[in-house]
């Protein structure tokens, strides 16, 4: 069975009016952290992880067990250790309760740290960051109790080519060594939508091949960078990374079709989803990615059960 699973942001919960609105995003600018510190970050975290169990109680009445939870979940965590946080005792009893509806439900849960996290730079500095905020994923995941494995991913990019492209691929998995196990147990990479990046072949071959990381398969990021496989050959490629484990595939369309504008980037996510993924006859889970969330994930599961019954 393919699970659908959605990012982040519930809409149905969180346009809601302020003083209904369930949401795990709860976060402040520098400023206000440099003003309230530790004590508010510590308050909208214990706000974001209530939040989070309800929201799993909501994808549970409407039949989906696959989630990728928020990076705002901890408003500011690379600036303290969060067992410092003045109500870290009612952080950890909220986080165990979320993880254990999880389990006992077959919710799957997952991460993809941002962007600016650069395991490939050649800047010790950039690697700490980068290492910093992983291990902050890496804790939370610990926090809520859930397995050192791909199986709760953490899915970054390699992130840069740097001008050359074998160097930076190196420096990626020499990185990857040194990161603490809650992240490294826990690591996956996905491919680029730009040829001038990393496709699934690229990534086999210098990642996997020497760290063993699995790949996380990007439907419509290999529709911009082949790197000359046709899109099963990719896809099944990907899926031979993940041992026992079941795999993720990401799937979105380009905004730029959806809204018939060539001038939006063919990268940008559409608000919906029309066509059906080929899954080839294999399965994994499915994070959708597109603007309008659970929302999305709903019409699409629509649309193949109205196929299904032609």
């Amino acid at each position: 069975m393919n699970n659908l699973g959605y990012a982040c942001i519930n809409m149905s919960l969180s346009e809601r009016s302020k003083a209904l609105r369930i949401t795990t995003n709860r976060t402040m600018i520098k400023r206000t952290y440099k003003d309230r510190g530790i004590e508010y970050a510590s308050e909208l975290a214990l706000l974001n992880i209530r939040d989070l169990y309800t929201i799993l109680q909501w994808n549970v009445s409407h039949g989906i067990y696959f989630y990728r939870l928020s990076s705002n979940i901890l408003p500011w965590a690379s600036e303290y250790d969060l067992v410092d946080m003045p109500n870290f005792g009612a952080i950890h009893a909220a986080a165990i309760k979320a993880g254990n509806y999880a389990r006992e439900h077959g919710i799957r849960l997952t991460s993809h740290p941002g962007p600016f996290n650069k395991l490939a730079s050649p800047k010790e500095r950039v690697y700490q960051l980068t290492k910093t905020d992983l291990s902050v994923h890496g804790d939370l995941f610990d926090l809520i109790g859930l397995p050192r494995t791909p199986y709760a991913k953490l899915n970054i990019h390699v992130g840069a080519a740097y001008g050359d492209k074998p160097f930076a691929l190196d420096n990626f998995c020499r990185n990857f060594e040194r990161l603490p196990d809650n992240v490294r147990s826990r690591l996956t990479v996905e491919n680029d939508d730009k040829a001038s990046l990393y496709s699934t072949k690229e990534l086999y071959d210098s990642v996997y091949k020497r760290i063993g990381i699995p790949i996380v398969f990007d439907y419509h990021h290999h529709m911009l960078h082949p790197g000359g496989q046709s899109e099963q050959e990719a896809l099944e490629l990907a899926l031979s990374t993940w041992g026992d484990i079941k795999p993720v595939v990401h799937y979105a369309e380009s905004r730029s079709l959806e809204h018939g504008n060539p001038k939006i980037k063919p990268q940008a996510h559409s608000d919906l989803v029309y066509s059906t993924l080929n899954d080839y006859g294999n399965e994994f889970d499915i994070m959708i990615e597109a603007k309008h969330k659970e929302q999305a994930l709903l019409k699409y599961r629509k649309n193949i059960e109205s196929l299904a019954a032609k």
